[in-house]
């Protein structure tokens, strides 16, 4: 059960409250007791019946009350249930996201990002449907199974112990049965997390597919992955679906071992009839316990498989975003010095080889290189997406380690190469630069960013939706609203990777010209093979073979 141990450490403040959790209790416990009371009152109505009593008429109201109550109870039961499952489910689901958003960027270059999306549903609803359903139903099924013995041995001691000495086959026999459940449960979760990630990923790569006129190839691995998927399926509930039953049957076969002993007895009068009733109504009852324990031992196996998928993401190291030095308002020159970098990724050769270099604060330097020689790499390293494997970087000497990642980050301006937006308008995706600034700042950052005039022209203008990773922007537009976002951040370092790459010769002279002045004071770092951002730098430097070389200094 250490799979449950460490989740419950990590979820232990956000359980279902605790008045819930004894409400529920408290319900079990009541709708049990009340079920335990009818097979009495059933013994008593069969011997007034029995007797050639009149006064039936009573007892049988009192039993169809008594099962009205049961059925509210149970409805109040399921009810609450159900509530503190999606409660649990949605705070499963948090906690998950926030650590998922404080991990590296290196975990998730491992990762299919369908496979992250399936934990975020499938995974957590077996958890948290276990924790709430199973759970806190377990005392309350044991106890109406204690309280059914003890109905029973107060009846007939014997019978009773029968009754009990059948128990420890039917829990083995049961256990035998679920071995295949747990792996078959994983089998069924990686599954479905291999189809979500192919989901996601060939969703994502629609105009891919349809350029190159894939979507039969595609579709078929897809059905391929699917019957992968239905296959594990398949064994999973054919194994789980198995136990119910069989608990039941193992019940009910106690009841007929109670009734194949007890015929001659009630045929000499050891028993009245409306006590063989009673005995044969708690056997019976006995049987919905077991059955739930079995069905809850199938449940177990599958919210340990999703614990086990879960904790191997918990025990993933986060990102120490609360520790380090940070920086006093305005305190940062911007000063970069790299000394003996190094750094290769797993599996790879070194890209990166005893790299040195220092950037003046306000200076703008633009390095490039061949495609793959680590100007990327470099980026990624100086905002601390990735470690170096040795060597260290200072901003204003401070080492990078030394200070705290939001206070870094909040002093670098990045453009990337490849441009990430959000599904949501054109304003939205600007102001994630700077959440409090104003409609004419967001203007001004679009104008210098040679954006404000395409903007202007758009449906909606800035409240314009740009769709699915901005597939309704061009290539030069997605770029431009990138660099708006960057410019409205207005940090003291800015790295732009490619940042005119997009651009025609025009928009390449505008954006220079228009930067010139806005630049100043800033320290730049642009990555790029476009000769016109030359006029930018104070130097130029190349990244070969691992090292930086100067090729210009103004």
């Amino acid at each position: 059960m250490r799979s449950f141990s460490h989740l419950f450490t990590l979820f232990r403040d956000d359980l279902p409250g605790r008045r819930i959790v004894v409400l529920l209790i408290a319900l079990s416990l009541t709708e049990n007791g009340v079920g335990l009371l009818i097979p009495w009152l059933a013994g008593r109505l069969t011997q007034t019946l029995s007797g050639g009593s009149l006064t039936f008429r009573p007892m049988l109201a009192l039993i169809f009350f008594c099962l009205c109550l049961q059925s509210l109870i149970s409805y109040g039961n399921r009810v609450l249930s159900a509530r503190a499952a999606e409660t649990m489910v949605s705070k499963t689901r948090n906690h998950l996201y926030d650590h998922l958003q404080a991990l590296p960027l290196a975990y998730f270059i491992n990762q299919k990002p369908g496979a992250t999306l399936s934990l975020l549903s499938q995974d957590c609803m077996a958890l948290s449907a276990f924790l709430t359903n199973s759970v806190i139903a377990f005392v309350p099924i044991i106890l109406t199974a204690c309280g059914a013995l003890l109905c029973l041995a107060l009846i007939s001691p014997a019978v009773a112990a029968v009754v009990a000495a059948m128990l420890p086959l039917t829990a083995l026999i049961l256990k035998i049965l679920g071995r295949k459940t747990r792996p078959r449960a994983r089998a069924f979760l990686d599954n479905y997390a291999a189809l979500m990630s192919l989901a996601e990923e060939n969703l994502a790569n629609i105009p891919l597919i349809k350029s190159f006129c894939r979507e039969r190839a595609e579709s078929a691995e897809f059905a391929a992955a699917s019957e992968a998927l239905l296959r594990a399926s398949k064994g999973y509930y054919q194994a789980q679906a198995l136990l119910a039953p069989t608990g039941r049957l193992l019940a009910v076969a106690t009841l007929f071992v109670v009734l194949f002993f007890l015929g001659d007895a009630v045929a000499v009068g050891a028993f009245t009839a409306g006590e063989l009733v009673s005995m044969a109504l708690y056997a019976m009852l006995l049987a919905g316990p077991v059955s739930r324990l079995a069905d809850m031992y199938g449940s177990l196996q599958h919210a340990l498989s999703a614990a086990d998928r879960l904790n191997a993401v918990f025990r993933q190291q986060t990102e120490p975003y609360g520790q380090g030095i940070d920086f006093a308002p305005n305190a940062v020159r911007g000063a970069i010095s790299i000394e003996d970098l190094r750094f290769a990724w797993p599996g790879r050769p070194e890209i990166l080889r005893g790299l040195n270099c220092r950037i003046e604060a306000g200076e703008t330097v633009v390095i490039t290189g061949e495609n793959g020689a680590g100007k990327s790499t470099l980026t990624a390293l100086l905002l601390r997406f990735i470690e170096p494997d040795s060597g260290r970087i200072r901003l204003d000497g401070h080492d990078l380690p030394t200070l705290s990642l939001t206070a870094l980050r909040r002093q670098i301006g990045l453009v990337q190469q490849h441009i990430l937006l959000k599904n949501a308008s054109v304003a939205e995706n600007i102001i994630i630069g700077g959440p409090n600034a104003s409609e004419a700042q967001m203007r001004q950052a679009a104008r210098a960013a040679n954006a404000l005039e395409f903007i202007e022209k758009l449906p909606r203008g800035f409240d314009t939706a740009i769709g699915d990773k901005g597939i309704k922007l061009s290539g030069g537009q997605k770029q431009r609203l990138a660099l708006a976002r960057a410019l409205l951040k207005d940090p003291p370092i800015l790295i732009l990777d490619e940042p005119t790459a997009m651009f025609d010769p025009e928009g390449e002279r505008q954006f220079i010209e228009e930067n010139l002045e806005k630049l100043q004071g800033k320290t730049v770092i642009i990555i790029t093979h476009r000769p016109a951002a030359l006029s930018l730098a104070d130097r130029v430097l190349c990244l070969e073979n691992g090292i930086l070389l100067e090729t210009r200094q103004s």
